[in-house]
């Protein structure tokens, strides 16, 4: 099958395209998917460039955000037929143990994402188990869905989940044009009705930023966005802060908040070592808290929304399959609003 690999750990030219790539074996409990789209996250680009501490098989193929049609089922898989279009929830676990019970998949020892641990959708075929397949329906095309699970459901489990964030309190979202970012900004503005500041790293962004809910949006390379939300919330700070960028952002982001406020984070795009004033932390009482992935009883409700319209998916460009280079260029250079997506005709 035609696929993109990577033989060892290093920059977007280890990327390799490839026509040879054995089709993935299903077992009893998979089905074999015929991917038709599958969008980037940073988890891509951490995975190709290797992270210490983690192993994973090589050669590896990259991708968790899929979308496609089913093409082969497990002997043990019922109520599932070949052709059927789905999203995939890309977090797999183990199902039974007290965490994947009370909802929080992703402390499972055993669990996994897609295209991490082990192989994902940058190919013409990849295999899940059965039950993280969700039916989707018409109304976005196929890389619009393969846009929605990771980002949506990372957003939700932030905000709703961690920070428990609220009708009326006042959010600052870091990299509003990332896919992190277009999913928070509209989950905090359509569904719970908070007032949203967002980042965004040019001014061609900010309109855009606006038009899926930011109330103010903040240029970072132009002006220190822990100022100006002092100033736009008349020196109160806000009472959440979404933070993925890292060792870039967090301090600033720390100063950004209200007494009591929560920052919330789940990445470390531009690195992962953060300095942190313990007095200012204590004195005005804040909370840090860390966000990986979320259940999958939050990405069926968050799913829910935008199956409903509700929420949107925001597609900032398309790549062919043997394109995946320049892709992973482009969101290094910080260049997208939205997620940037492989096809695979």
């Amino acid at each position: 099958m035609k696929a993109v690999i990577f033989k060892e750990h290093g920059d977007p030219n280890q990327l390799l395209y490839r026509t040879d790539v054995p089709e993935p074996q299903i077992g009893p409990e998979e089905v074999l998917l015929r991917v038709r789209a599958c969008a980037l996250n940073h988890l891509d680009i951490w995975t190709r460039q290797g992270m210490p501490g983690i192993t994973i098989p090589l050669p590896h193929i990259l991708g968790c955000d899929i979308a496609g049609e089913v093409e082969q089922i497990g002997t043990n898989v019922k109520g599932i037929s070949k052709g059927l279009r789905v999203a995939v929830a890309p977090g797999i676990s183990c199902g039974h143990c007290k965490w994947c019970h009370a909802g929080w998949d992703s402390l499972c020892e055993q669990y996994k994402i897609l295209g991490f641990q082990i192989d994902g959708g940058y190919a013409e075929f990849v295999k899940v188990p059965a039950q993280n397949l969700i039916p989707i329906t018409d109304r976005f095309s196929w890389e619009e869905w393969a846009s929605c699970p990771l980002v949506f459901l990372t957003a939700w489990h932030m905000l709703v989940t961690r920070a428990e964030l609220k009708k009326g309190e006042t959010v600052l979202i870091q990299a509003g044009g990332s896919g992190v970012g277009i999913a928070a900004i509209q989950i905090a503005k359509k569904l719970i009705e908070a007032r949203v500041i967002t980042t965004v790293g040019s001014d061609e962004k900010i309109e855009r930023a606006k038009t899926l809910g930011a109330d103010e949006v903040i240029n970072y390379t132009k002006t220190d966005f822990a100022k100006k939300v002092q100033e736009l919330t008349e020196g109160q700070g806000v009472n959440v802060v979404l933070e993925h960028i890292g060792a870039e952002t967090f301090e600033k982001s720390l100063t950004a908040l209200s007494k009591k406020g929560r920052l919330i984070t789940c990445g470390v795009t531009s690195g992962g070592s953060a300095k942190i004033d313990l007095r200012f932390l204590f004195v005005r009482q804040h909370s840090i808290l860390g966000s990986y992935m979320g259940g999958r009883n939050e990405l069926n409700e968050v799913l829910g929304f935008i199956k409903q319209g509700r929420l949107k998916p925001i597609v900032d460009m398309v790549f062919p399959l043997d394109e995946a280079r320049e892709a992973h260029k482009r969101m290094l250079d910080r260049k997208n609003f939205g997620k940037i997506v492989l096809c695979i005709p």
